[in-house]
């Protein structure tokens, strides 16, 4: 199976290790990205033999050039959409990251593109996959909780600098922080309850990654390099930052710092029942988490995806069940695995997509709705409109 790269990302570079590793014969034989210099360096370190991956600088060039069996797009978020509408237009098998879009003429025009379409599709979405929602989804399915008439969902990142010091930053690069972290939560939601949003209303607010400082601004260059509660300096040497959460070097309390730093958003399900759901980005060390709590008549489940546990409490009985997990050997806890051995048989003809791409239209124009509800106060149905 010969696959091609748009976009040879940190994100895709996992991917394509993956694969390479899956014993399956998969093989990388191009790569289309702008920067030839810097992708050449990343396959040397990683042992890869160049001279057998075609390189490019144009996506259509390696797309008819190439006879590919699958392809992977990581690109910048913004231009996702334009890279998958040249591979859907070949009817080719897909593996996209999310977001799917990053505005709503992108979303609509996605979604067009993907009708006329042949291409199997698989975005982005490990979370779902993973060993923890995959035990919760079993539970939730057999009944023992009723049925699921409230969800309180919520995601403190403990990494959140990085969407402030980084290209991240940049809204028009990434629609926004309910774009990038929301909709893999909105998508394991969705997965859970299986049953359809139809109205959301949202909120949010910078309030510590603001200030007066001069657009452009890198911390190296900047007088309190040694004492800004943000530099890379003080992160790493007094905060005990790890270093995957130390990333870019822009100053976060300048005039071009870019996205919300919380984020709230309230969505009604067809059935009537509603989902809370609430993002962070400066909670730090402890104060981490990511994971809902799903309450029916008969029982609440509450799940974790730091601490990997999974608590049962049952409204009838005094009793509490624990279902304690580890997958921290894997990454996104097991679910990249799934969804690259998911890719490979959709790539033979064997296999569906299990992360289809009206699942991520759908979390994204969730994501839209979010951002523009949170822009003017106004309740949004979600509907393609």
């Amino acid at each position: 199976m010969r696959i091609g790269v748009i976009g040879y990302g940190l994100r895709i570079q996992n991917i394509v290790e993956y694969l390479l590793a899956s014993h399956e014969e998969v093989k990388l034989t191009a790569i289309t990205d702008i920067n030839w210099s810097k992708v050449s360096a990343q396959l040397a370190a990683k042992g890869r033999d160049i001279a057998a991956i075609a390189m490019y600088k144009d996506a259509d060039e390696m797309l008819d050039k190439e006879q590919l069996d699958g392809v992977l797009i990581g690109t910048r978020c913004s231009l996702h959409t334009v890279m998958a509408k040249k591979v859907l237009q070949r009817n080719l098998p897909l593996y996209l990251e999310k977001p799917v879009a990053t505005t709503m003429v992108d979303l609509i025009s996605l979604k067009e593109a993907a009708e006329r379409s042949a291409s199997e599709v698989i975005v982005s979405f490990p979370l779902r996959n993973t060993a923890l929602v995959r035990t919760a989804k079993e539970i939730v399915d057999s009944g023992k909780l009723g049925t699921i008439e409230h969800v309180q969902a919520i995601n403190n990142v403990p990494y959140g600098g990085v969407y402030f010091h980084d290209w991240y930053r940049d809204e028009k690069e990434t629609g926004g922080l309910f774009l990038q972290k929301s909709t893999h939560d909105f998508d394991y939601i969705n997965h859970l309850l299986g049953i359809k949003p139809v109205a959301i209303c949202a909120m949010k607010s910078k309030q510590i990654f603001k200030g007066n400082k001069p657009a452009g601004l890198y911390c190296k260059d900047c007088e309190e390099y040694k004492s800004c509660p943000e530099s890379p300096y003080v992160l790493k040497h007094f905060k005990s930052e790890p270093d995957m959460y130390i990333q870019g070097g822009m100053c976060s309390f300048a005039t071009d710092t870019g996205n919300e730093d919380s984020g709230s958003a309230i969505i009604q399900y067809e059935t009537g029942m509603h989902v809370s759901y609430s993002q962070n980005f400066f909670a730090r060390k402890g104060a981490e988490a990511r994971g809902a709590r799903l309450l029916g008549y008969k029982g609440t489940l509450e799940f974790d995806f730091y601490t990997e546990a999974i608590k049962v409490y049952m409204h009838n009985t005094p009793r509490v069940e624990t279902y304690q997990l580890d997958s921290s050997q894997m990454s996104h806890g097991g679910g990249d695995a799934i969804l690259v051995h998911n890719f490979i048989q959709v790539m033979k003809g064997e296999e569906k997509s299990g992360t289809p791409l009206n699942d991520g239209l759908l979390s994204a124009l969730m994501c839209l709705k979010a951002t523009h509800s949170s822009e003017t106060h106004t309740f949004k149905t979600i509907a393609w409109e």
